[in-house]
């Protein structure tokens, strides 16, 4: 969705919004009503809409893409371009700059001048959105992509000029002055927001916003002065429906002056003047096709009289309008039901399954180590079924009011379940967002099969991978003082083969086998914090890690690969002593707090009686008081985190386990002997668990 600029200076913006199913429809609003200007005739989906024109003049041509297809419209929806860019892959991103066009597919950038062949580049990662900068201090327009693998590339032609580390998966950008300006504006999968200055040879980031608050994804960011203090705010839309204005104030660094909750992604935001004149608004767009204005004008109150609402004759005339409409809706409703039954009881009726897209986003959550899983869908969701083969856990979330219920599973059979649970959704809701927490060394598949409110009835399934190593985060370095354990892997694969065996192991590595003849990630253990360092080419693997049970995981499961495809591999590895202590050491803290939160909320219920019946706590010591105080975040603490014990005796467990199968000892049978210790600490609260445990 884009405004077109306006054609006078009190006058109110045109809206212009592209769908998926091909469709550009551009319309303004009078007396409180949405009026069209032009709509297209349906076609491919649409993927990108930027608005451009000559360079110094208003930006009020209409550019869209589909597939590998570059259309423009005037204001008046004439198209006057059709351009093919000839790529395999379809266009994700696009920025129109004068004469200047940049389009990405998912990994290839190109640049076309006048619809000529300009530049072009091979990205490492998947490229997730395009824009390029422009002013008098750069030489010529700099583009910059932003790249799942957390990096924001700024090229020069058709070279890499140099990268800039992000906290997060940029996934989109925005120029801060679009007049001209050398900040960028990026948004993250995981919600947060920051500013990185960009220069001809490098770049410096001013400032990062985490996202505290655990908000959706960011999906688009927009700079508009809605607050009226001459100064650029930054509008923001993220995935969980949330829309936030950020403004300056005194400090460097924006803050937060306005949020709003909308039911749905909010999948375009823009600021400008569209419902009245002299009154700004923030237009959203959302993902099944709502266009909400949240304007700055002031909201009169309707009068009170006894219990008797008193409304002007405008909201009189708003009501009745809204009426009329959804008495019409509804006779459209039954007139479609009754020739949906006369079709479908004729002789030559063709059964036909309803079709809906879903918007589905799977992604590991650094703070809590869980895997958060958001469903949408176009219409209302009836039901959601969630499968797994692996053992997973299934977390509560605070902004799910669907009912859910368990079903037994036999995970002794070859093909058994770990969990099935079934989601019933209240009506209207079209979004859902689940989390799940994996093991480590356990994968397989999660399956989710969704049913929404349509008749006939009729259901889609995704599926999403649970990696042997699905807590591992891709990052750009790793601490090279840690006492690391390699394994080594030598034999007759080629450099897609083994990259194959790695994007099977570990989440956040590009399908596509990168150019080059070896390449180079790192990784970090988003529960633990320890690391990996992977490193292959064709006919070798070198992996690094301080983590013995990592090692250990994947010479398991590259072994199994390499066996499926008959390819024969010599495998050496050497094993540092000193990692194992290190690796307890990262645990002890988890494990010490863990401990206290699970004895404080076994006390809570005898801190109570006790309170009831002696009528106050003053006579409690303050630690029991603090413990009564915190009693709420307690509990919903430790409902938040089930079995997150068992989870670190487990790692435990592992650890020794694994520490002593790289010295050919099988010491399976003890393991119950080293639970039965930690046990022991468990009751006597005793700090020196790692020496009992080495």
């Amino acid at each position: 969705m884009r405004l077109l600029p306006a054609l006078g200076k009190k006058a109110t913006q045109k809206v212009a919004i592209a769908d998926h199913d091909g469709v550009i429809t551009c319309f303004g609003m009078k007396k409180g009503e949405a009026v069209p200007v032009f709509k297209t005739l349906p076609g491919p989906k649409i993927a990108r809409m930027d608005l451009g024109g000559a360079v110094g003049t208003p930006q009020e041509k209409i550019f869209v893409c589909s597939g590998s297809q570059v259309r423009g419209f005037t204001k008046k929806g004439k198209q006057f371009l059709t351009f093919e860019a000839n790529l395999t892959e379809s266009i994700n991103a696009m920025y129109v700059s004068g004469a200047d066009l940049f389009v990405c597919a998912s990994y290839i950038y190109n640049h076309y001048c006048d619809c000529k062949d300009q530049d072009y580049f091979l990205s490492g990662d998947k490229i997730n959105d395009i824009t390029c900068l422009s002013s008098e201090k750069l030489p010529h327009l700099i583009p910059v992509l932003a790249c799942q693998d957390r990096v924001l590339r700024v090229l020069q032609g058709s070279e890499l000029a140099y990268d800039i580390e992000v906290p997060g998966p940029p996934s989109v950008l925005e120029l801060y002055n679009k007049d001209g300006g050398e900040e960028v504006l990026y948004g993250t999968t995981d919600g947060k927001l920051g500013l990185v200055q960009i220069g001809d040879c490098a770049a410096a980031t001013k400032w990062e916003i985490e996202n505290e608050k655990k908000k959706g994804g960011i999906l688009c960011i927009e700079t508009y002065d809605i607050i009226g203090d001459g100064v650029n705010d930054i509008l923001v839309g993220r995935d969980d429906g949330t829309v936030e204005v950020y403004g300056f104030d005194s400090s460097k660094e924006p803050a937060l002056r306005f949020e709003h909750v909308l039911t749905e992604s909010v999948t375009s935001i823009q600021g400008g003047c569209v419902g009245k004149e002299s009154y700004d608004e923030v237009l959203t767009a959302t993902y099944t096709g709502w266009v909400t204005g949240l304007t700055t004008e002031p909201q009169r109150a309707e009068a009170v009289q006894g219990d008797e609402v008193r409304m002007s004759k405008e909201t009189q005339s708003k009501i009745e309008a809204l009426r009329a409409e959804l008495e019409q809706l509804q006779i459209k409703v039954l007139q479609g039901r009754e020739q949906y039954q006369q079709t479908s009881q004729s002789s030559t009726a063709v059964s036909a399954v309803p079709i809906f897209s879903i918007n589905d986003k799977f992604t590991l959550c650094q703070d809590d180590s869980s895997y958060s899983l958001t469903l949408e869908v176009q219409t209302a969701i009836d039901n959601i079924l969630l499968q797994s083969d692996v053992p997973i856990d299934l977390l509560d979330v605070d902004k799910n009011s669907a009912v859910v219920s368990f079903s037994e599973c036999d995970s002794e059979q070859p093909n058994g379940n770990f969990l099935l649970a079934t989601y019933r959704c209240q009506a209207n809701t079209t979004r859902l967002e689940l989390k799940v927490r994996s093991i480590e060394g356990q994968y397989g598949t999660l399956q989710a099969y969704i049913t929404p409110r349509l008749q006939p009835k009729t259901c889609q399934v995704r599926q999403y991978q649970i990696k042997p190593l699905s807590l591992h985060q891709r990052t750009h370095s790793i601490d090279p003082d840690r006492p690391m354990n390699r394994l080594s892997l030598v034999g007759q694969f080629s450099f897609a083969e083994i990259h194959s065996w790695v994007v099977f192991c570990l989440p956040e590595v590009p399908e596509k086998t990168p150019a080059g003849e070896s390449v180079s990630f790192y990784f970090h253990n988003a529960f633990l914090g320890t690391q990996l360092e992977a490193t292959y080419c064709k006919g070798e693997g070198h992996f690094k890690s301080d983590n013995i049970s990592t090692i250990s995981i994947l010479r398991d499961v590259l072994s199994k690969e390499a066996t499926k495809k008959k390819i024969n591999l010599n495998i050496s590895y050497d094993i540092n002593d000193n990692s194992v202590s290190h690796t307890l050491q990262m645990i002890h803290p988890k494990l010490e707090y863990q401990l206290l939160l699970a004895k404080k909320v076994q006390l809570i219920d005898a801190l109570k009686e006790l309170q009831v019946h002696e009528g106050n706590a003053d006579f409690l010591i303050p630690e029991y008081r603090s413990i009564l105080d915190e009693s709420d975040n307690l509990l919903e603490e430790y409902k938040k985190q089930p079995a997150h014990l068992e989870r670190l005796y487990g790692m435990i467990t592992d650890l020794f386990i694994d520490k002593f199968k790289f010295k050919g000892q099988n010491v399976k049978t003890k393991y119950r002997g080293q639970l039965f210790c930690l046990q022991q600490i468990q009751k006597k609260r005793i700090s020196a668990f790692v020496v009992v445990a080495v």
